[in-house]
């Protein structure tokens, strides 16, 4: 699946959910995050250096639907979407691409604790897929990148904290690790398949 078609399908069923949504009294939430994706360096076979990744600005957008719980715990399921665009990456040499772009779309089951007071701590898991988009230049201008965009399984862990700030919104602070396979990167093999892709942000949750 190209980009473009994972993007619209994302935002289509986004939309869709929001709006099938849209007559119920306060069981559903729409969210928008902005934040960091941080990834750890990655050795490589061969290399003395290993690939460092930058910390790209990342956006989050998510549905979620309130389906069971009282005044202790509320138990939700949520749509989150995560895109970082731009993933700059840095090595010993022209042997991986200047950057690649991320999306993640992982259905995840959220429990909040305290969910009708101001200060609501929470948990997710999920799971679901994502998307590599590489840049099709190495860097050091070392011409044309072998690698190619993949899609891979993620499975996605988090917690965070929401504040109820006025009537019908709040705000979010949360980590989310999106656990995924690697990127491609034939010139410089790691040695693992999977990485972690923490993302960390803050925003604004509308309850409706």
């Amino acid at each position: 699946m190209s980009e473009k078609r994972l993007l619209i399908s994302i935002l289509a069923m986004l939309a869709l959910l929001a709006a099938s949504a849209a007559a119920q009294d306060e069981k559903n939430e729409v969210t928008g995050i902005i934040g960091r994706t941080y990834i750890s360096d990655q050795g490589t076979q061969g290399f003395a250096q290993p690939i460092r990744s930058g910390k790209g600005l990342s956006f989050e957008v998510n549905y979620a639907r309130h389906v069971m719980g009282n005044a202790v715990y509320g138990i939700s399921l949520e749509l989150p979407a995560m895109f970082n665009f731009d993933e700059d990456l840095n090595a010993g040499g022209p042997i991986v691409p200047v950057d690649y772009r991320q999306i993640f779309l992982t259905p995840a089951a959220r429990v909040n604790l305290f969910p009708s007071t101001a200060f609501s701590p929470w948990v997710s898991f999920g799971g679901g897929f994502g998307h590599f988009s590489e840049n099709k230049t190495l860097i050091y201008g070392g011409g044309t990148n072998p690698g190619k965009s993949t899609t891979t399984g993620v499975i996605e862990g988090g917690f965070g904290l929401d504040v109820r700030v006025w009537r019908h919104f709040s705000v979010r602070g949360q980590v989310r690790d999106f656990w995924s396979g690697e990127p491609d990167f034939p010139l410089a093999p790691t040695g693992k398949t999977r990485q972690h892709n923490y993302f960390v942000g803050g925003g604004v949750v509308w309850h409706f």
